[in-house]
């Protein structure tokens, strides 16, 4: 799998609304940008995993799925460093549904 650069990143939080961000995600895909979430605390992370859910739903018709690379990144904050959970977005083209479980 060819290494593209992050063309944008989308800042998570808690309180982020899922379906708004699942749609943004897919949007990107239909757009081949290239996009990456970022998250910091557990609230963030789930509302993340959550949109990228919602995110393959969308793209689901046109044949598309998503895949997710985790990593780390750390982010300085006014007071402190902390780390947060980054989700790179990668979308499948081929082979559509010949091992698809969820």
């Amino acid at each position: 799998m060819e290494l593209v650069p992050v063309e944008k990143t989308m800042l998570v939080s808690a309180s982020s609304p899922v379906g708004k961000l699942g749609s943004a995600i897919a949007h990107s895909v239909y757009g081949e940008i290239h996009v990456e979430l970022r998250a910091i605390g557990a609230g963030a992370v789930n509302q993340a995993c959550k949109a990228v859910a919602v995110a393959r739903r969308y793209v689901e018709p046109q044949a598309l799925d998503i895949l997710v690379r985790i990593g780390f990144s750390d982010v300085d904050l006014p007071d402190k460093e902390v780390t947060a959970l980054t989700f790179e977005i990668i979308v499948d083209r081929g082979q559509y549904g010949s091992n698809r479980s969820g």
